[in-house]
């Protein structure tokens, strides 16, 4: 029998072009042989399309997903990888792939991430929060990143390295939220791990990926290829096991569903944690799909654990 999969992209916020992408690689991805692609959008202005690009109320998208077996939710960010579409899906009681409500949740806050982090021991850059009524009280004591509490694909994210471009940065920031960090800079290598619940309810954790790029790894060193991937990154034993440990330790503490990815800066003194993706880029070139190829699990092997894992 052939399972139907709801492929959900779009929505309303910054990363927008990046979901669309990660579902058209999804819906590319899946083998046809087992699966029934029915793909919807979500536009700018939060209107539903189905796969002719007609418009539809809450309403019509129920009615199509009702008729579904699983969702495949892939809008990154606000008001998608946030736990919303995950909510949605246990409304209309259907499977979907990925975190649940609170985990997305949870994890798209750069800042309560960071509270549950430091409760297990897992070592964060020092930050505190500004909001709008507070950024005029911001003042210089060094360099800094300034990022949206919750926000992706590296959006608004600056690092300031003078007192000039302090106010700029902030302003950036909170273009894109209520909230914005404030994060003293880490000296490490950027270093990701991504983990994976099996179907059968097993973890398994990728190579470890390092990024290695002149300045931030911003949106546009992200996707524009100025950014050198080393996969799997040089590490020795010890701390590879290290970042390993920490992120099936947060995967673990924020409730994980699926896939994430979980970024940290290695440092001498060991992983400190940067930030959870619960919905990562997942077109067969992103970061996390290589991460498993490199592991052996292939780009339509890895899709089939996903949707075989979905739960409600």
């Amino acid at each position: 029998m052939t399972t139907r999969v709801a492929v959900i992209g779009g929505g309303q916020n910054c990363e927008h072009d990046v979901s669309l992408a990660s579902a058209a690689g999804v819906a590319a991805g899946l083998d046809p042989a087992s699966y029934e692609v029915v793909p919807l959008t979500i536009g700018r202005d939060g209107t539903w399309r189905d796969r002719g690009g007609r418009p539809m109320g809450l309403a019509g998208v129920a009615q199509i997903l009702r008729g579904c077996h699983v969702a495949f939710p892939l809008v990154h960010g606000p008001r998608g990888e946030d736990g919303t579409l995950a909510a949605l899906c246990e409304l209309a009681g259907l499977r979907y792939v990925g975190s649940g409500v609170g985990a997305g949740a949870l994890a798209m806050d750069k800042w309560a991430t960071k509270l549950v982090a430091e409760a297990v021991g897992i070592a964060t850059a020092p930050a505190h929060q500004v909001t709008a009524a507070t950024a005029h009280l911001e003042t210089w004591s060094g360099a800094v990143v300034v990022k949206p509490v919750a926000a992706g694909s590296s959006r608004g994210v600056s690092l300031v390295l003078e007192a000039a471009a302090l106010g700029p940065a902030l302003e950036a920031a909170l273009a894109l939220g209520p909230r914005a960090l404030v994060e003293d800079v880490v000296v490490g290598r950027e270093v990701d791990v991504a983990v994976l619940r099996r179907a059968d309810g097993s973890l398994l954790t990728s190579p470890p990926l390092e990024i290695v790029v002149d300045g931030l790894f911003d949106y546009d060193a992200k996707y524009g290829g100025q950014a050198d991937f080393r996969l799997p990154a040089s590490l020795d034993e010890r701390d590879t096991k290290a970042l390993d440990d920490a992120a099936v330790a947060m995967y673990d503490v924020l409730g994980c569903s699926g896939v994430a990815r979980i970024d940290f800066f290695m440092t001498e003194a060991g992983p400190v944690l940067n930030e959870v993706n619960t919905i990562p880029g997942m077109t067969e070139h992103s970061q996390v799909p290589q991460m498993f190829a490199a592991a052996g699990l292939p780009y339509a092997d890895l899709l089939d654990e996903l949707v075989r894992g979905a739960h409600w």
